[in-house]
């Protein structure tokens, strides 16, 4: 199977699950957003205790809350992380090279711990928040309106057959 095919098969399942779930498009919405905001501004290893008690709080769907996360996971962090922490950077003013942050979120990737996350530079810490942030700012609404739209818009294809 090819990779193409398989990423096809993978975003039809998860576009079925979002659909299909029996919930308000509004509470969908609500939890695919929520999990895009975690995904977005909680490292990876802290996005689901986050995302669903905030799903709890803010009533929106667990799924979408779970799935939304999914933005960053073990093989996309090598690219948006790095990018996440350049922009942040750029965003407060530093001077950190993408090879500072890629080295920074390398060791912190491989030792997986607290100290490795505190031994990190501030400016990588403070930067990453600082992109992340702003891609959720951006991604969240967006998520929540994409996904408003397509459960509508499959429930009422659905009534009309």
């Amino acid at each position: 199977m090819s990779l193409n095919l398989y990423v096809r098969e993978k975003i039809r399942f998860l576009y079925v699950k979002m659909v299909r779930e029996k919930a308000s498009p509004e509470y969908i919405a609500r939890g695919w957003a929520i999990g895009m905001f975690c995904g977005c501004c909680i490292p990876l290893g802290l996005q689901l205790p986050c995302s669903i008690p905030c799903s709890f709080l803010l009533r929106g769907s667990k799924i979408g809350a779970t799935v939304g996360t999914l933005l960053t996971n073990h093989f996309t962090v090598f690219f948006i992380y790095p990018i996440q922490c350049w922009v942040g950077n750029r965003i407060l003013g530093g001077n950190l090279t993408l090879a500072d942050v890629k080295e920074g979120i390398k060791v912190l990737l491989h030792e997986k711990s607290f100290e490795a996350l505190w031994d990190l530079k501030r400016a990588v810490v403070a930067a990453f928040f600082a992109g992340g942030l702003l891609f959720a700012l951006v991604l969240t609404p967006l998520t929540y309106f994409i996904v408003l739209t397509l459960v509508r818009r499959y429930r009422s294809r659905r009534v009309r057959c």
